[in-house]
């Protein structure tokens, strides 16, 4: 009788997901920041930087935009209705990197920002190197085997 009780008292005062609403807010913030990239590269094209140099300044320029957003206080509200959308995208990493240095300040710039500025960015980078470095190592080998130079 417990048990039942005790399902039944948190069926009631848990909060009921909105599944298809919160996935179809995701993909619209999402695929609108990754309208402005593209957007953004089709503009750094047209101002005549070549395909390689675009691609680099429209990810210094999204990461600088999620930075700036975050320092202005705007992307948790945007990220309340957007869910998974705005955290997808490389404006979330800015600001994860951002928000950990606004919240960190005021214990100064050495043992405040520089000792917690990458609490949770510090992990995806760590990890992001050691995938590619994995990725790398599979590759290289894969290469000799394909050329018949490892056995």
């Amino acid at each position: 009788m417990e048990a039942s009780y005790k399902k039944k008292l948190i069926k009631k005062h848990t909060p009921h997901s909105r599944v298809l609403r919160d996935c179809t807010l995701a993909f619209l913030f999402g695929g609108a920041i990754c309208t402005l990239g593209e957007l953004l590269y089709m503009l750094y094209s047209y101002i005549g930087f070549d395909s390689e140099k675009s691609g680099m300044l429209v990810t210094v320029s999204l990461i600088f935009l999620g930075a700036l957003v975050t320092a202005l206080g705007f992307f948790d509200n945007i990220a309340r209705y957007s869910g998974a959308g705005t955290l997808v995208p490389v404006t979330g990493f800015a600001n994860a990197v951002t928000s950990e240095a606004m919240d960190s300040r005021s214990e100064g710039l050495v043992t405040g920002i520089g000792v917690k500025i990458f609490n949770v960015a510090g992990p995806v980078i760590l990890y992001g190197i050691l995938s590619g470095v994995l990725y790398g190592i599979i590759y290289y080998v894969y290469t000799l085997i394909q050329r018949g130079s490892l056995f």
